[in-house]
């Protein structure tokens, strides 16, 4: 099992935990939600939870909850800007369909 960042992600979660001046990494889950079933949940992390299961990359940490690992597992989080537009991206090989607003997922 594994979650991992591009470099352009990894470089982001960096720039902003600096920001913040606190945090131990990145938290990933998901919620359902949407028209299509679940959609991410992304957030810092002030501290490790005794049941997150962690993952570094790119002297990030990860954290996720294991409920939310079985979707999220192979996943891969990009930044991208593309014109006025950026933020993360979420590669996930799990993902079976899409909605069309690009907000909620399926697997």
């Amino acid at each position: 099992m594994a979650i991992t960042l591009t470099t352009a992600a990894a470089e982001r979660v960096k720039s902003f935990l600096e920001q913040r001046g606190k945090g131990v990494g990145l938290r990933l889950g998901v919620k359902t939600t949407g028209c299509s079933g679940m959609a991410y949940v992304m957030e810092y992390a002030d501290q490790v939870e005794d049941d997150d299961v962690v993952f570094e990359d790119q002297n990030v940490r990860i954290l996720v909850d294991p409920k939310s690992l079985v979707y999220l597992d192979g996943t891969e989080l990009d930044y991208a800007k593309e014109g006025l537009n950026e933020g993360f991206q979420f590669n996930n090989p799990n993902v079976k369909d899409e909605c069309g607003c690009g907000e909620s997922f399926n697997i």
